[in-house]
């Protein structure tokens, strides 16, 4: 992980302590550094700006910097970083549908969702980043209760904590919390379309996250962690044998939270009240369970999350009903009739996000039957039919006079090294010259195998002396390579887009012109743009 990443996550950490405000300034100064403006810094100082500015209550702002982050990620070619911007905007895209009904549009959030876990399929390297993708990913599905894409994405979060470069900060017992927390929404909403059984399948898998939480809990935050992870497994103990433990240990872990001054989580607090109030109930404390579930009630602020505030009243209607009220009635029938409209819109959603993820994952693995086609397998450049490919497209009508250089590169006495060396030297060089020329184009220019020995480098706009700087620099950087005693011969020619060939044919005789005058050099073809004495010198 680069320092970029550890300064941007650090400042994750600290916006979603309360300091946002400081954290906007710090990471909008940060991304103004290497020119001036903000669209032009690193994608892991855009997450952090977008937290700070979701943390602000800035939805609209936080969404255009999302779309600034995936601007960058794509420029940094990172897979985990665009994951993040695309579930960031998604998840800030539904915050604002729940402010305003106009801006709610559930089609394009599944679009970003789904589009942020195809995104990991090529794989994130960093696992801190690879974690943070997940995470979001999972936010976003849980958000819209589709409980069975949520879990796979927290249960991969979890396992790339678990990995031997990811810090020891607590983040594993988190996670679990989280899939603890998860499986008892849906076991609540479970319990509301009356899938009692189905329901207790997933408070026993709560309690199973939890207790492995309790038992990994660890950094900074441990103490807390073990009673988050205390709290979840009570609370799904409480329609089983343990009722009694259960409604004594829900309020003391909720006190311990609060004596830690997390009272002001009351999302999770709130989720725990019907918990207790069964447990209570089934207890044989009737009075006690009504005056929870309606201080509950009473106590609900103005944003709760509309499945917990149902399932408080559903709560409340069904301990009324039990103590002989008839007039929850009417209201318990009405409310699990709804509940049966909810979750079979939930279903819809579930459907059309599966929908999607089928056809990315197709479309993924077509793109990549396509670029292994067009790939040399043993260096990782473009192949033969890769380069004629992007011949093709360079030749296209409308680009015929723009400027190209080609570069043809040969190992000087490969033979020799594959006879000295064997060919597993070999081909470890022939990947170190490819790496090498690969880092000394830019990007837009291209690099291919011919065969053998033999690579190009297509230049689209470049002319002859800035072609003479790439091949130098691909000429200095194999002769500085340490592990082999490896050196290269590069032609250079540049001529317009329609008479690409040409170029071709006059690069490959530069080239081999460098080899007769001793190799380890680099030649441009003749008539040269570039200087004389400065060809002869490669």
């Amino acid at each position: 992980m680069n320092d970029v990443t550890l300064r941007a996550l650090g400042l994750l950490e600290e916006a979603q302590a309360g300091g946002a405000a400081q954290v906007l300034t710090v990471a909008e100064a940060a991304l103004r550094e290497a020119t001036g403006e903000i669209c032009d810094g690193p994608a892991a100082m855009h997450f952090a700006r977008v937290v700070a500015l979701t943390r602000l209550g800035d939805l609209p702002t936080a969404i255009a910097a999302a779309d600034l982050m995936l601007a960058a990620a794509d420029r940094e070619r990172s897979v985990g970083w665009r994951s993040c911007a695309l579930s960031l905007r998604a998840n800030r895209r539904l915050r604002l549908g729940d402010q305003d009904i106009a801006e709610y549009d559930i089609e394009v959030v599944l679009r970003d969702l789904v589009s942020a876990e195809t995104a990991l399929l090529a794989g994130e390297p960093d696992p801190m980043i690879a974690s943070n993708a997940r995470t979001g990913i999972a936010i976003g599905y849980a958000q819209l209760r589709l409980y069975e894409l949520a879990v796979p994405q927290f249960q991969a979060a979890y396992e790339a904590a678990c990995g031997p470069s990811y810090p020891d900060n607590g983040n594993r017992a988190m996670w679990l919390c989280n899939l603890a927390e998860l499986n008892l929404l849906w076991a609540l909403e479970l319990h509301q379309v009356d899938q009692a059984a189905e329901a207790t399948k997933h408070t026993t898998a709560a309690e199973e996250h939890a207790m492995r939480a309790v038992a990994e809990a660890a950094g900074p935050q441990m103490e807390v962690w073990r009673l988050w992870a205390l709290l979840f497994a009570a609370c799904a103990r409480a329609d089983g044998q343990d009722a009694a433990g259960s409604a004594a240990d829900i309020p003391r872990h909720i006190a311990g939270l609060k004596a830690h001054g997390l009272a002001q989580q009351q999302h999770e607090l709130l989720l725990c009240r019907p918990f207790h109030a069964v447990a209570l109930s089934r207890s044989g404390r009737p009075g006690e369970a009504l005056r929870v579930i309606e201080n509950a009630i009473a106590c609900r602020p103005p944003d709760a999350d509309w499945l917990i505030s149902a399932t408080l009243h559903r709560t409340h209607a069904v301990l009324l009903s039990a103590n002989g009220s008839r007039d929850a009635t009417p209201g318990l029938t009405y409310g699990d009739a709804l509940a049966e409209l909810l979750w079979r819109q939930r279903h819809r959603w579930l459907h059309a996000a599966v929908t999607m993820q089928s056809y990315d994952v197709l479309r993924w693995q077509h793109e990549q039957a396509e670029l292994a086609a067009q790939t040399d397998p043993l260096t990782g450049v473009a192949n033969r039919r890769g380069l004629d490919d992007f011949l093709r497209n360079l030749a296209s009508p409308g680009a015929n006079h723009a400027p190209v250089a080609v570069l043809i590169v040969d190992i000087d006495q490969f033979k020799h090294i594959n006879d000295s060396l064997g060919h597993a030297t070999g081909d470890d060089v022939l990947r170190a010259v490819a790496q090498v020329l690969t880092a000394s184009v830019c990007k837009g220019e291209f690099v291919a195998r011919l065969g053998g020995d033999e690579f190009v480098a297509i230049l689209p706009g470049a002319d002859s002396a800035a072609a003479r700087q790439v091949a130098q620099r691909t000429v200095d950087g194999v002769a500085g390579l340490t592990a082999w005693p490896a050196q290269v011969s590069v032609g250079v020619a540049s001529g317009p887009a329609y008479s690409l060939r040409d170029t071709l044919t006059h690069a490959d005789r530069a080239m081999y012109a460098a080899k007769r005058a001793g190799g380890n050099r680099a030649t441009c073809a003749v008539p040269p743009r570039c200087d004389r004495e400065a060809a002869a010198g490669g």
